[in-house]
């Protein structure tokens, strides 16, 4: 089993959640999140004065997916959060362990 995270902008959530839909996945859990990477933020005006935006919102998802899913959950998030701009996101795939069922103690794949 692998965890995949991603970290997207948060307009593209929709159309993200709908391509991995698409892609069989059934669930994912979505944070809202701030950072920068080599934007470094940004400077916004308000009320005419001029401010530094050092942290910028994010959306981070997280789906938990079998191994020969991965190449399709990872397809699905990069063509759905593309638009070629600075800022697009970033994508981490790391081993996970363990998964538990709460409801049916069923472990593993079958808790997916």
């Amino acid at each position: 089993m692998k965890l995949i995270i991603a970290i997207i902008k948060p307009f593209k959530l929709d159309d993200v959640r709908n391509s991995i839909s698409e892609a069989g996945i059934e669930g994912l859990t979505v944070s809202e999140v701030r950072g920068f990477g080599r934007q470094k933020g940004h400077t916004e005006l308000y009320r005419g004065a001029e401010y530094q935006v050092d942290f910028l919102p994010k959306m981070k998802l997280e789906i938990a997916c079998e191994d020969q899913n991965v190449d399709r959950v990872i397809e699905a998030i990069t063509t759905a959060a593309h638009t070629g701009k600075i800022g697009d996101g970033k994508i981490f795939v790391t081993n996970l362990e363990q998964s538990i069922r709460i409801r049916t103690n069923e472990i593993g794949c079958e808790a997916l």
